[in-house]
């Protein structure tokens, strides 16, 4: 189990406006992630080292979007102006996280503009709205070399989260001990005066640590 990438809202401007503003804070060019047409969203991926990645997503005017619960966040997100919307956890098997849930993983898929499609299963999207302090957990269905965060470069890496909720609480969604802490990146968590959720994501950068 393992951070595989945050995902961002696009602000009012748009989804390219957002995804160059965030790669030119980042050192990274925006790459066109295309369309999940089982959500009706878009993104714009930033490719990271260490194999993570941040998502840029908007919603479409499109029937999904009012159907699929990634939609659904995504459409409330950017109507309440933008900004973080969620952070998910990859792991080589969902079997045994559906079993804990009591419910089965959905299928998610991506088709870029070179018409590679990429495919994936996930389970928890439904906590984006109900309780976005929450991760939601994937399992990839693609070649390594398809991951989104290939190519990009491996001196700009993911180094924290801060998040405005539980730790015990996310923990116990996670299913893991209650002295787990992450030995790869620095994970905070502060009181929330609102809303839980995802509230900054800090980046390691030749040009020394930025926090978005």
């Amino acid at each position: 189990m393992r951070v595989d990438h945050v995902s961002y809202a696009a602000d009012p401007d748009g989804l390219r406006a957002t995804a160059l503003r965030l790669g030119s804070v980042l050192g990274v060019d925006p790459v066109d992630g295309g369309v999940h047409p089982r959500f009706g969203t878009r993104n714009v991926v930033l490719p990271l080292g260490d194999r993570r990645y941040v998502e840029v997503v908007e919603v479409l005017d499109h029937p999904a979007s009012d159907k699929a619960p990634f939609g659904q966040a995504v459409r409330a997100r950017c109507e309440a102006g933008g900004g973080w919307l969620g952070w998910v956890v990859a792991v080589d098997d969902l079997a045994p996280v559906e079993e804990r849930l009591a419910r089965p993983a959905v299928l998610g898929n991506r088709h870029r503009p070179d018409g590679v499609e990429l495919r994936w299963r996930q389970i928890g999207v439904k906590g984006l709205l109900a309780d976005p302090q929450l991760p939601y957990m994937i399992q990839w269905e693609v070649d390594d070399d398809l991951h989104p965060s290939v190519g990009g470069p491996a001196d700009v890496r993911l180094a924290g989260l801060q998040i405005a909720g539980d730790p015990d609480r996310v923990r116990d969604w996670l299913d893991l001990a209650p002295d787990h802490t992450s030995a790869e990146l620095d994970v905070t968590f502060v009181a929330p005066h609102g809303t839980p959720g995802l509230l900054s994501v800090s980046f390691q950068t030749p040009a020394g640590l930025v926090q978005v």
